[in-house]
């Protein structure tokens, strides 16, 4: 029964392909097609110019080298052909990489450069017969390698990072927190530190953790080439402490004395590190010498330090009553 349904389907379907205005419609899409396919050999047979990427690969390096640029780079190459060629370029895979050795171009200077004439030659085996070469980018190329110098460097946050209102930045730390560097004497000697790539990030009002990589110096190598930096944003909350007003530069036999002895600092501090804050760490002073200079009913007084991670720190008052006793 099954097949009979299938056989009878087949049946309508064969006989409306084959119809009258179905099969005028047929012969208009062949011809169609054909065209298409005479006008694309027209198009594919005519000479244009394309940008492809030739792969250069080093091979042979000795095991006592630290290569501290690439093993495999690119150039771009503009090429003339038939358009045949240039379709088997972009999408046959036809270009294979040109394997370099190390030793045929490497200097004692620890460098090695192909030159674009020897570069031309290399591409050139890699071409149809029909091709020609109109343009090379870069015209020459170049690596770098030692035999093992390196150097410890410490890694620094190149960007603006921006906390979200009423927060600010409590901490930043990358893991790790420095980076071997291979380079040669003279670029490990001019090296102070690695930077990150730039990074720009506003609004910040939670912990973020991002991975980063570090900003190419050439004929430089890092390990690692990323890094994690964690990002720490803290809310700032407003606090105040009582603080004793000392006098200083005091010649023996004198005391100064302050009406009130003691004043309000009002400060700014993040949310975490306000338990370690204590009154001890400001300190505010009546100047002896200033006194003396300026006589008058008041003594002006001055916040002269505060704790570290303290911020926008400001004294009730900036004079007060005084009396200076001999002992």
């Amino acid at each position: 029964m099954g097949d009979l349904k299938l056989f009878h389907t087949f049946k309508l379907v064969r006989n409306f392909l084959f119809s009258w205005m179905n099969r005028e419609f047929l012969i208009f899409l062949f011809f169609l097609f054909l065209s298409g396919t005479f006008w694309l050999l027209m198009a594919l047979n005519e000479t244009y110019e394309k940008e492809v990427e030739v792969p250069f690969q080093l091979v042979e390096i000795p095991k006592n080298v630290v290569l501290t640029s690439d093993t495999t780079t690119y150039v771009r190459v503009t090429v003339r052909d038939k358009g045949f060629s240039l379709l088997a370029y972009l999408y046959g895979n036809k270009i294979s990489p040109v394997k370099v050795k190390f030793k045929n171009y490497a200097k004692k200077t620890g460098e090695g450069v192909i030159s674009s004439p020897e570069l031309q030659k290399l591409i050139f085996q890699r071409l149809f017969n029909s091709s020609q070469i109109i343009n090379i980018k870069p015209d020459k190329l170049e690596y770098f390698f030692n035999y093992g110098l390196k150097k410890n460097m410490p890694i620094k946050l190149v960007g603006r990072i921006e906390p979200g209102q009423s927060y600010y930045l409590s901490k930043i730390f990358f893991t790790p927190d420095s980076v071997e560097v291979y380079a040669s004497r003279e670029v490990l000697d001019s090296i102070k530190y690695i930077s990150t790539e730039r990074l720009n990030i506003s609004n910040l009002t939670d912990t973020l953790v991002r991975d980063v990589s570090l900003h190419k110096i050439k004929g430089v190598k890092y390990v690692p080439e990323r890094v994690k930096i964690s990002i720490c944003p803290d809310i700032l909350t407003e606090e105040k402490f009582e603080v004793p007003i000392v006098a200083v530069n005091m010649p023996e036999g004198k005391t100064l004395r302050t009406f009130p002895s003691r004043v309000t600092v009002t400060f700014t501090v993040g949310a975490s590190l306000f338990r370690a804050i204590r009154p001890e760490g400001f300190k505010v002073v009546a100047d002896y010498n200033e006194v003396m200079a300026n006589p008058s009913e008041k003594c002006n007084i001055y916040l002269r330090s505060v704790p570290h991670g303290v911020r926008n720190a400001r004294i009730s008052v900036n004079q007060v009553d005084y009396l200076i006793e001999e002992q």
